[in-house]
């Protein structure tokens, strides 16, 4: 047996919504990062705006936003939260576009579903934007960078060596 408790199982192992009604609402945010790998000539047309879609970042922008919002719409036990701030942000490299979700609330439990959703849907927006153009593209990498607040504390993701990527928990301040 493990000693992982999964917080979704009852103790007759049904799937269930956790009980968040006795914590106190505290500030929580969360930093997703995802990157959609393409041609080069994709990214230049992104950059240049010349995709025939419109202009690709500002959709999936707000389409990240939009997840972020109505992310306990996708994910059954996710509960809905007042979210108070979504940002979406991208970097272009030759061959890819990064994107960085970061998601704030006051609540009572965080918003690391919230900035994955987001991430993945701009993600997806990008790709539905230029698959006309570009249909190897690869959507990847998706991962939790930081998560700040509630009782587990903050988590912060890092590199220790470009080739190994580990994680530590990191103290409350």
């Amino acid at each position: 047996m493990s000693d992982v408790e999964f917080t979704h199982l009852d103790p007759l192992g049904r799937a269930r919504m956790v009980d968040v009604t006795p914590k106190d609402p505290t500030h929580r945010r969360a930093v997703a990062r995802c990157k959609v790998i393409m041609k080069p000539e994709t990214t230049t047309a992104i950059a240049n705006r010349e995709v025939k879609k419109g202009d690709v970042l500002s959709v999936a922008r707000v389409a990240g936003i939009q997840a972020a919002k109505r992310t306990s719409d996708m994910i059954p036990l996710c509960h809905p939260l007042l979210i108070g701030a979504v940002s979406i942000n991208f970097e272009l490299g030759d061959d890819f576009v990064e994107i960085e979700a970061q998601v704030d609330t006051v609540d009572r439990t965080g918003v690391e579903m919230e900035a994955l959703h987001a991430c993945s849907t701009a993600a997806l927006t990008v790709y539905d934007m230029c698959k006309s153009a570009d249909r190897a593209m690869v959507i990847g990498e998706l991962t939790l960078w930081e998560k700040t607040g509630g009782r587990s504390g903050t988590y912060r993701r890092f590199v220790e060596d470009e080739a190994v990527e580990t994680q530590q928990p990191v103290e409350e301040v």
